[in-house]
């Protein structure tokens, strides 16, 4: 598994987990197979890798059998969104990929309603919950809207550039996440549930084949949850270049600005517009690539803070102790107290 440029915040299996406890799912072995103990999941602060995530609503999916996770007021038989995907596929364009996409749910499920407008120059793809109190923590709406995102751009081999996301719950606390989520502003406490995007890109044709789709929905869904993370133009230029340092605990905001011919000064003006710093984007890398080594069985701490360019294991457990709050050996240990 390549290493992610972003971690999954525990705050989206911690729901996860109280939606399979509302519906008696095995909690023990839904943790299990995700390779995520107890310990790991009562620490609010803490992060996961998307595999071990994707691992977790697999078990959800399976033991439920309900690929709405038990948040919908309907269940939502496993099976189905791979039926759909195998009509879409055969779609000419991104147009019919929608409109098919929600003919589909609208007759085999009554949990939302989903609705394909175009409003002049803008593409509006819509979704209302006909009960939101079954997603109490906009779970299932985060998903479903990045799920409509995702694999459309999949299916026409670009993706799609939202205009923004529109959400009809207020601003969640955990509303730093929606960067790694969506690619544009993020709207709440609006009519409707929609992402809205240019009209013209309906036109754009599908390239994916059904043998493609295939081997697609095998690794479903993880190829959701492991895309780049969406961020502003700067901010992904730093990011980019950091990933490809070979030497990243060296890695300085003079020698980044240099490489990206920018001065140092108006490389810190741009990130600072974007919300961001050098140090922040620097620290965010090196902490989940962190979470990442420590979840393979295989590497000691010791060999981990050498990879991540700690002189010594001991500044390697100070950092990890600012980023996270917890050592990495007590990460550790609680990942295999399963």
């Amino acid at each position: 598994m390549s290493i992610e440029r972003y971690s999954i915040s525990m705050h989206f299996p911690r729901v996860l987990m109280n939606a399979a406890r509302r519906r008696g799912l095995d909690e023990d072995v839904l943790l299990a197979e995700a390779g995520i103990s107890r310990r790991l999941l009562d620490n609010p602060h803490l992060r996961i890798t998307p595999d071990q995530f994707s691992r977790l609503m697999r078990g959800v999916w399976r033991l439920g059998d309900d690929e709405f996770l038990g948040m919908g007021s309907q269940r939502c038989r496993q099976g189905l969104f791979a039926l759909m995907a195998k009509q879409v596929v055969r779609s000419r364009s991104l147009h019919s990929v929608y409109y098919k996409l929600g003919h589909f749910y609208n007759l085999v499920n009554d949990s939302l309603r989903l609705d394909l407008k175009v409003e002049g120059e803008e593409a509006i793809f819509s979704m209302a919950l006909s009960d939101p109190s079954q997603d109490p923590d906009y779970l299932l709406r985060e998903f479903l809207l990045l799920l409509w995102h995702r694999f459309p751009s999949w299916l026409i081999g670009q993706r799609i550039p939202l205009k923004y996301v529109a959400f009809d719950h207020a601003a969640p606390e955990h509303l730093a996440e929606y960067r790694l989520m969506f690619p544009c502003p993020a709207k709440f406490e609006q009519p409707t549930n929609c992402l809205v995007f240019e009209a013209r890109m309906l036109e754009a044709p599908v390239v994916q084949t059904p043998e493609a789709l295939a081997n697609h929905l095998r690794r479903a869904p993880i190829d959701w949850f492991t895309r780049p993370a969406y961020y502003p133009v700067y901010t992904r230029r730093v990011l980019d270049h950091l990933e490809r340092s070979g030497d990243l605990a060296g890695a300085t905001i003079q020698s980044t600005a240099a490489a990206l011919h920018l001065t140092e000064r108006t490389l810190r003006r741009r990130l600072c517009a974007e919300g961001s710093s050098f140090q922040a984007l620097k620290d965010g890398m090196r902490r989940d690539m962190a979470i990442h080594y420590l979840t393979q069985p295989s590497l000691p701490i010791s060999q981990v803070a050498r990879q991540l360019g700690f002189s010594e294991p001991s500044a390697f457990t100070r950092a990890f102790k600012q980023w996270t709050g917890e050592l990495p050996k007590t990460y550790r240990d609680a990942a295999r107290k399963m």
